[in-house]
């Protein structure tokens, strides 16, 4: 029997020898019982050594293309299925690139790079970027994190909790699926009209059933029907931008004592609040009795850093820790520990204060420039907190329109209807400005208004 083998690039002479005799076996250029060449035979035949030749007959061996009988030397073996398939001749379809286009991208998903700790952070990583930090961390996260978590939400947002409610993920849909996974697809729950179309997705996707709950000038209203869980966002609601009234989350508090129900809190940028003092969390209202706490850094530092936290009541966390115990952490263990040194150390507050004066600026610019290039047909809503606000276009104006013109211009602005379960009554656009600088936003909102007025 003669081999043609031909070796092509580096990839080492016994991987090529093998790839080449499986290839002539699965093509049937090689038939069933037919034996092959002596090793030393093929050695000799392609210049190579008798070991080469040793290393590609045992691979063939071990993955049962070929079979030996002492004394004798190596076979063809018998297979029984066909494994070679054709090749795939449809070309896929190209890979979609973001168009260079856009000059002014008013994404509320965006935050001020320039303003993170690199520094700082670059210290700190190099530290714990040690031969000690290579393990993965326990399921729940590091526990020096989570203390300082604990501490964290005590001192900011009231919330009286030990470490062990608190648990690490790598954002707010990761921990969702957990609870969903966590509670079973026979959990009714009910969801922001409109609300966070991720969130949305992600119940979705795990097969819970969702009821839109319509969210008023309040907040979202008390549910009528028959849930088991409640996603709100009462800091800053996502997207209409209003702050939940005090009375509406007592209001809400009672309907989940009442039902035995409990209230997914996610307070996504909730420690950016530009009027008034700061309103009380719901989680700080009940103590965690009722109440799943939802944080994150992704508005504070970046959002790919992708760490998120979340605190359950006490009553769930035995449950919750014994269904879960075969989990890993989904967070990088460096990161845990150089959040913890930025928590534990006040460098956070310290951060969190400077980007709060960064972020007002920049929402003042923002209001300015509509006031002075957009007429009154144009309304502002949502502009309490946040990162975000939502303009009402006049009827003349469609949202389809509204970004058509935006982006001719290189401007990007966000629609608020893929947010609705339902049509929306209003045409409404979403403009962030955590990701631009003060010039930036005045001269996109500059040419914003010159394309939407002229339509």
């Amino acid at each position: 029997m003669e081999l043609a083998i031909s070796f092509i690039g580096n990839k080492p002479k016994y991987a090529q020898i093998y790839e080449n005799i499986k290839h002539a076996i699965l093509s049937k250029k090689l038939l069933a019982h037919e034996q092959l060449p002596s090793k030393r035979m093929l050695a000799t035949t392609l210049h190579v050594s008798v070991h080469t030749i040793k290393e590609a007959y045992e691979q063939l061996l071990a993955e049962g293309y070929i079979y030996s009988k002492e004394r004798s030397g190596y076979y063809i073996a018998q297979l029984e299925f066909e494994w070679l398939q054709p090749l795939q001749t449809e070309k896929s379809a190209p890979l979609l690139t973001t168009e260079q286009s856009v000059t002014y991208d008013f994404s509320n998903g965006h935050v001020d790079k320039d303003a993170f700790p690199f520094s700082i952070f670059y210290k700190l990583m190099k530290q714990h970027f040690t031969i000690n930090s290579l393990s993965t961390s326990p399921w729940q996260g590091e526990t020096a994190l989570r203390q300082e978590l604990a501490k964290y939400v005590g001192r900011s947002r009231g919330i009286h909790c030990e470490a062990s409610q608190v648990f690490i993920y790598s954002g707010t849909q990761s921990q969702l699926q957990a609870l969903c996974h966590y509670f079973g697809p026979q959990t009714h729950v009910g969801l922001e009209e409109p609300g966070f179309k991720r969130v949305r997705a992600t119940l979705q996707q795990c097969g819970l059933p969702i009821y839109p709950i319509a969210v008023d000038n309040l907040g979202v209203t008390i549910p009528q029907k028959t849930i088991h869980m409640l996603y709100t966002t009462p800091a800053h609601q996502f997207p209409l931008g209003m702050v939940m009234s005090a009375e509406r989350r007592a209001a809400l508090l009672h309907w989940a004592n009442l039902n035995e129900a409990f209230i997914i809190e996610d307070d996504y940028d909730g420690e950016f609040r530009y009027k008034g003092l700061p309103i009380p969390s719901l989680a700080n209202m009940d103590q965690l009795q009722r109440v799943i706490y939802f944080g994150t850094f992704s508005k504070t530092l970046l959002p790919s850093l992708r760490i998120s936290y979340m605190i359950l009541p006490k009553s769930l966390i035995a449950s919750f820790s014994s269904f879960y115990q075969e989990q890993k952490s989904v967070v990088s263990k460096v990161d845990q520990l150089v959040l913890a040194d930025i928590l534990g150390q006040g460098l956070f507050d310290k951060h969190l204060a400077k980007m709060r004066t960064i972020y007002r600026k920049k929402q003042q610019t923002l209001l300015a420039a509509i006031a002075n290039h957009f007429s009154n047909e144009f309304k502002v809503i949502g502009e309490h907190a946040g990162l975000h606000i939502i303009v009402k276009l006049p009827k003349r104006l469609s949202e389809q329109d509204a970004l058509h013109l935006a982006h001719t211009v290189g401007v990007n602005v966000y629609p608020c209807s893929t947010s609705f379960q339902s049509p929306a009554e209003h045409a409404m656009i979403i403009i962030g400005y955590g990701g631009l600088s003060l010039e930036q936003i005045e001269e996109g909102i500059s040419l914003l208004a010159s394309v939407w007025h002229a339509s």
